[in-house]
C-alpha cells in the first residue's frame, strides 16, 4: 500500500487525500484493549491502516493487525464507520489525510503479540484505567476509542 500512496503523493504532494481504511478494537478476556505505539508519529493507536486496491474493509483489518501485531483475529464485528473533521490529520512530514475508517471489534485471536518494529514499536493490552492520556493517542483514533468506551460503560452494570 505504501507504494500506492507514494505514487499518489508524487502527483499531489502533501495535499489532503481521502483514504479509506480499517482498524481493530481487540479486547481480551479481561476486557483490556490492544493498542500499538506507532513509529511514524509516536502516538498510541489501534491496529489498522489504509485499504489496498482490491481489498475489502474486513481484509484490511485482518491484514493490518497481522502486520502490526503479529496475530490473527477470529470473528470481526463491524462497530461503525467514522469520518468527518476529527479524522483529518497532518503527519509529521506534512502529508495530509481525511480518513474514512471502518472500526471492527474482535475478542479472540491466535498467535503471539509482536510489534513489527517498522510501523509499530510496541503492542500491548491496556485496562480501561491504564489507557494512555488523550494527548498520547493518535488524534484520528481518539473518537473511535471514546465511542467504544462509552458503549462498554453503558453495557456494564452499576
Amino acid at each position: 500500500m505504501k507504494d500506492y500512496v507514494q505514487e499518489i503523493r508524487q502527483l499531489v504532494g502533501s495535499r489532503p487525500l481521502i483514504l479509506t481504511g480499517s482498524c481493530v478494537l481487540l479486547v481480551d478476556e479481561q476486557g483490556r484493549l490492544l493498542l500499538n505505539h506507532r513509529t511514524d508519529n509516536g502516538f498510541w493507536g489501534l491496529p489498522g491502516g489504509i485499504m489496498e486496491p482490491g481489498e475489502s474493509l474486513e481484509e484490511t483489518a485482518r491484514r493490518e493487525i497481522w502486520e502490526e501485531a503479529g496475530i490473527t483475529v477470529r470473528e470481526l464485528q463491524l462497530l461503525d464507520v467514522y469520518s468527518g473533521p476529527e479524522f483529518f490529520y497532518t503527519y509529521p512530514n506534512g502529508d495530509q489525510v481525511h480518513s474514512v475508517t471502518a472500526a471492527y471489534l474482535a475478542t479472540e485471536y491466535t498467535g503471539e503479540l509482536k510489534a513489527d518494529q517498522t510501523e509499530t514499536s510496541e503492542v500491548r493490552f491496556f485496562a480501561r484505567n491504564e489507557l494512555p492520556a488523550d494527548r498520547e493517542i493518535a488524534p484520528p483514533m481518539l473518537p473511535v476509542i471514546r465511542a467504544y468506551l462509552k458503549t462498554i460503560a453503558w453495557r456494564q452494570p452499576r
